[in-house]
């Protein structure tokens, strides 16, 4: 694996590096500076009020955690630790997802079992309202005089595979598929040895089904609020535009984002999909606006944003790991 994460980071980078090779690197310099102090204030206050929806998102998948400003605050310390390491992780934006349970577990008593299901609950929601998101931007792609042929059919298929894997990822949930291969696992001369795990996977898989058939408004309530997080993405991205003196329409905006949110899907298994993010920026800028420098530009304002929120919760991490647990903190 890890042969294989440096593997991923080369390719990414080697494309990073071919872009930029290509690209008027003045101009995207000259572009990139006139956003300002004052435009990155926007930028991050928007990435800010988004991740506020992923936690609360997060928040109402616990059956354990009351709803309140209290528990929001700290999944929200939780959240920015975990996703620095999602970022830098080539294991599909769950590399930090461990790294929260833990937190969960040593600090706020959150058992292993919940705090699971919970993680995949709100990854689930998450890509529902994704879906959404990306159906209505496929919708604006297809209508558009600007975005060549070619590349609506690239999206288009890209669309189909992704709503099918996610698909198969929900009906693994719905039908407790892990607590069947538990049960068979059980059984064979391994059982014994796997017995804990076995336990937690089977727990787990009931915590979640039982979100999804018996707590259903929660569930709905859910995938609402995660859908708030897509159009903050363009959002951002309008004005990040603007800023640049460059102002698109908003579905022009919407469309950018859902080619950036599909490539960064289905380039998972690079770190930070770094390389490929850079490129869909370009061609799809480049498409809309025929100023391919923008994109880039547009890209590196985006990736200072993502730099100092993986900073913020490293840092936030290192202050959890020298912290003394709490073994003896109650939910409140």
């Amino acid at each position: 694996m890890k042969y294989a994460k440096f593997l991923c980071l080369a390719l990414g980078v080697a494309l990073l590096a071919l872009l930029v090779h290509q690209t008027d690197t003045k101009e995207v310099w000259h572009q990139v500076t006139r956003i300002g102090w004052g435009g990155m204030v926007v930028v991050v206050g928007i990435y800010f009020i988004s991740c506020l929806s992923d936690v609360y998102t997060w928040q109402l998948t616990f059956k354990s955690i009351p709803l309140n400003l209290q528990w929001l605050y700290r999944l929200y310390l939780v959240r920015i630790v975990g996703e620095a390491f999602n970022h830098i992780t080539p294991l599909a934006s769950m590399g930090g997802e461990s790294v929260k349970a833990v937190i969960l577990k040593n600090y706020y008593r959150i058992e292993y079992r919940e705090a699971g299901a919970s993680l995949v609950l709100a990854k689930t929601l998450d890509l529902f309202a994704l879906i959404i998101f990306l159906a209505i931007g496929f919708c604006l792609l297809l209508t558009s005089s600007k975005v060549p042929s070619t590349l609506k059919t690239v999206a288009g298929i890209g669309l189909a595979a992704f709503i099918f894997a996610i698909a198969m990822f929900f009906l693994v949930q719905r039908f407790r598929l892990m607590s069947r291969v538990s049960r068979r696992l059980a059984g064979s001369r391994f059982g014994g040895r796997l017995s804990g795990l076995l336990q937690l996977l089977h727990d787990t898989d009931e915590m979640i089904v039982k979100f999804y058939t018996e707590r259903q408004r929660r569930c709905t309530t859910a995938i609402g609020v995660a859908f708030i997080n897509w159009p903050l993405g363009t959002l951002e991205i309008y004005c990040i535009m603007g800023f640049l003196g460059h102002l698109p329409s908003f579905a022009d905006a919407w469309i950018i984002e859902t080619v950036v949110q599909l490539v960064s899907a289905g380039t998972f298994f690079i770190p930070a999909t770094i390389g490929t993010q850079e490129g869909a920026f370009i061609v799809i800028c480049s498409a809309i606006t025929g100023n391919s420098s923008l994109g880039l530009a547009v890209s590196l304002v985006r990736r200072f944003r993502e730099i100092l929120w993986i900073l913020t919760g490293l840092a936030i991490g290192w202050l959890f790991s020298i912290k003394p647990t709490s073994p003896n903190r109650t939910i409140s």
